[in-house]
């Protein structure tokens, strides 16, 4: 459990976090609140992202996600809820380009296996195999 830095990246943190610590295996939660957002929609007939970018203030009410390993690297996979001044929600697929006010984190670490994220014959998505 911790506090991430304010003006840093939302999940470049996590994952240095993770590298540092070798944590492999895992479950991730946050709440806080963003200066930007950065959220993504896969759309699955181009097989890459949708980007929705906003340079304003966001409480963060949920971050849920995971932790397993893509090319030999703990990877972060989480999605993002985010409330508005009026709470309006907006929500997505955690990117690269979320920059915290604020933010509290929990790594739930798990033993056993690692879950190995390799491409999906069927959709091209990097899922666990």
């Amino acid at each position: 459990m911790g506090n991430l830095p304010y003006n840093s990246d939302l999940l470049k943190e996590i994952t240095a976090f993770c590298k540092k610590n070798n944590i492999r295996l895992g479950k991730i939660e946050a709440i806080g609140a963003l200066q930007k957002a950065n959220i993504g929609f896969y759309d699955n007939e181009k097989s890459d992202y949708k980007v929705n970018s906003f340079n304003r203030f966001f409480e963060i009410t949920n971050l849920s996600g995971n932790i397993s390993i893509k090319d030999g690297e703990p990877f972060i996979h989480a999605h993002i809820t985010l409330a508005d001044e009026n709470g309006k929600a907006f929500g997505g697929h955690l990117l690269e380009g979320n920059i915290v006010f604020v933010c509290e984190v929990i790594i739930h670490v798990f033993d056993g296996d690692e879950f190995v994220r390799k491409p999906d014959k069927d959709t091209g998505v990097f899922l666990w195999g």
